[in-house]
């Protein structure tokens, strides 16, 4: 079984989280998502998120505190989730994979669909949401 380190990106303001909505088609057709991606060969988280936040979103960010760390299984991939309090520097989104962005209260997240492994990181969400 291979294995992957992927990150994700949670993006709060005002006591609202940052989530996208992935295009039809592809991995997590249609289902909202915190925003990530694959490490590649070499990257720390903090360039992976970096990268993807650019490629995807358009915007530069700076990463924070690990929120939550897990592992799950996903096509005979072990994949390695780290998920990190992020802040947003500059830039206007420009979508890529995602045909939205939202930014939602934590009971408007509770509604949206989402894959599994961003259901897990929603799930750890109460406690930072509280706070922020």
């Amino acid at each position: 079984m291979h294995e992957r380190v992927t990150t994700a990106g949670i993006a709060l303001k005002d006591g609202k989280v940052l989530v996208a909505h992935r295009v039809k088609g592809g991995s997590l057709s249609e289902k909202w998502e915190f925003p990530g991606g694959k490490q590649r060969w070499g990257e720390s988280d903090e360039m992976t998120l970096k990268r993807e936040y650019m490629e995807e979103l358009g915007v530069e960010i700076e990463t924070g505190d690990l929120v939550t760390s897990f592992d799950f299984v996903n096509n005979e991939t072990l994949y390695h989730l780290h998920a990190y309090e992020i802040r947003i520097l500059s830039g206007s989104f420009k979508l890529s994979v995602h045909s939205e962005v939202r930014w939602v209260t934590p009971l408007e997240l509770s509604l949206l669909p989402m894959g599994s492994s961003d259901d897990k990181i929603r799930a750890s969400l109460a406690s930072l949401l509280l706070n922020s």
